[in-house]
């Protein structure tokens, strides 16, 4: 190839490249700085008399700038506001009369920024020395849910009514209720301390890589969400709180100091204390030393306020109940030997309706060989015999026409059968299931002890309402162990707010009680041992015979 050919075609080369490289000349447009940059600050209440001020702390900003397109005011402590106009009220809160030197940063396109400065001598009249001194105890101190309490978390109104703004009116979390899925349980690992740097509140949440976020701010955590859920998301650094007079609607209300405690804390850079309901600002309730209630109103839906409860103690597995009954109303303790006390039970017979609903292999009985007062408890004896045309004969009593409560708290301690295909049931029904409209599960039922002898020493507490029966049933369960050697006290307090169910003080399950579920009115007593059906499984073909042993009943309101 000759040179003259070579040249050509590097030549013809440039210009196509220079040709690309006009068409494809991208620009950035201008990159124009902020210029011209102003701020005033106009101190609320002031006069010739009050030179700083009401006493609110509150000052109205306004920036200007030629080529601004947002602003961002920051803080001598470090914390800022963004603001898209230039405009802005903020309210000091550190106690008396101080000077504050506030930086006004201006952006332009391209990123570009401007910064100026504005000096503000302001008057705050407000302090909470007593909330800081109890959020901190003077140095440090941290809080944590108060998982055991009705109502830790709870939402409710933010309207004109300024009654029922202080309360959870719309819906309450039952003792633990966010512990029974991995969705929800992050709440309760999260701890909230709070401290004093110098005369400067501070705040960090410390939740273990995971938040329980609101299912309208799943973007935030990165997920649409269609329910609460726990996110990872992190929420290191130290936060700083200042503490300001509540504005809420509850303010309202003549007796609000009955209600709050007019204390709000706002915390800096995004901080929240737990839930994320895209809100910093909480309004206390109240507070003590180790118990603290406060109020946020909902990022994006002003009509609605969350309520959470922190307390100095770590949520207890084993916790106090939130309400608890201690004056004994019945009871039968099982000391004359014979037959059940005809003044306190009455008998199931038979197999009832498909094996009583559960496709039960047992024929209920009345006979001393399946039931008996003797030597101080009340022995209950599934045995493998022909009875009533059935393979196993066992017995069920309750207490229906003779005893009928609403609330209050029922202990049973009882040592359970063994064998597989045994299923001991202690619960209690709603004594209008046999009324029109009420049949079950919209009568309710509460079983406070179920045990299979396929999962020996598992204990189930349920409850089956309208909507949460059969296999869909509200339950709970935990390992006890040797609950066929030992005896174990099988409780259930049942209030207007939960109804609660453990085994020997360890909570088993809870839900949250409401009007619409049928738990608010009287309930009877049942002792049974059934054979197989839908839940007790298949028998073991070495089966001969297995008892429930109960020591006592006893009812307390």
């Amino acid at each position: 190839m000759s040179k003259k050919i070579i040249l050509k075609i590097v030549s013809l080369f440039t210009i196509l490249l220079m040709m690309g490289c006009q068409k494809d000349d991208f620009t950035f447009g201008d990159i124009n700085t902020p210029t011209n940059l102003k701020v005033t600050a106009e101190i609320i209440g002031k006069t010739a008399d009050t030179p700083y001020g009401d006493g609110s702390g509150l000052v109205n900003f306004v920036g200007s700038a030629e080529n601004a397109i947002s602003y961002k005011y920051v803080y001598p402590d470090g914390t800022s506001d963004n603001s898209p106009n230039g405009k802005i009220k903020k309210r000091f809160t550190k106690t008396g009369v101080n000077k504050y030197t506030v930086t006004l940063v201006a952006s332009g396109k391209g990123g570009v920024v401007s910064t100026t400065t504005i000096d503000v001598e302001v008057q705050s009249d407000f302090s909470d020395d007593e909330a800081v001194q109890l959020l901190t105890g003077g140095t440090s101190k941290k809080w944590y849910w108060a998982a055991s309490e009705v109502g830790h978390l709870g939402v409710g109104p933010n309207n004109d009514d300024v009654v029922k703004n202080a309360i959870p009116d719309y819906y309450k979390a039952g003792p633990f209720e966010k512990a029974a899925s991995p969705k929800s349980s992050c709440l309760y690992e999260n701890v909230l301390t709070f401290s004093l740097d110098g005369d400067q509140l501070k705040y960090q949440l410390d939740n273990g890589g995971a938040t329980f976020f609101n299912k309208s701010y799943g973007s935030v955590g990165g997920q649409a969400l269609t329910e609460d859920t726990c996110l990872p998301f992190d929420v290191s650094g130290t936060k700083t709180v200042s503490l300001s007079p509540s504005e809420s609607v509850i303010m309202q209300n003549p007796k609000h100091a009955e209600q709050t405690r007019g204390t709000t804390m706002n915390i800096s850079d995004g901080g929240f204390m737990g839930y994320y309901i895209g809100q910093s600002s909480y309004e206390i309730l109240s507070i003590t030393a180790n118990r603290m209630v406060v109020r946020a109103v909902m990022g994006n839906d002003p009509s609605l306020a969350w309520y959470h409860t922190f307390s100095t103690s770590p949520p207890n597995a084993n916790p106090e109940p939130s309400t608890d009954y201690t004056n004994l109303v019945w009871f039968d303790e099982f000391n004359t030997d014979g037959a059940p006390d005809a003044s306190k039970w009455v008998y199931d017979l038979g197999n009832g309706n498909n094996g009583w609903g559960n496709s039960e292999k047992q024929n209920y009985t009345n006979s001393a060989s399946n039931i008996i007062v003797q030597g101080g408890n009340l022995k209950i004896t599934a045995k493998k015999e022909a009875s009533g045309g059935f393979n196993y004969s066992s017995a069920r009593l309750k207490s229906e026409g003779k005893y009928d409560f609403t609330y209050g708290k029922m202990e049973v301690r009882a040592k359970l059968p063994t064998g597989g295909g045994t299923w001991p049931a202690i619960w209690m029904l709603g004594a209008n299931y046999a009324a029109d409209g009420f049949a079950w599960p919209a009568c309710g039922e509460i079983d406070v002890m179920e045990h299979v002898g396929n999962s020996q020493d598992l204990i189930h507490g349920t409850l089956h309402y309208p909507g949460r029966s059969g296999g869909n049933a509200d339950s709970g369960s935990k390992t006890i162990p040797n609950v066929s050697t030992d005896f174990h006290v099988y409780k259930t307090i049942w209030s207007p707010d939960a109804i609660q169910i453990y085994v020997d003080d360890q909570l088993i399950h809870t839900v949250a009680n409401s009007t619409s579920l049928p738990f608010n009115k009287d309930f009877f007593i049942i002792l049974n041992v059934a054979m197989g059906g839908n839940f007790g499984g298949n028998i073991d073909p070495a089966f001969t015979q297995s008892s429930m042993e109960i020591d006592y009943v006893r009812v307390y309101q």
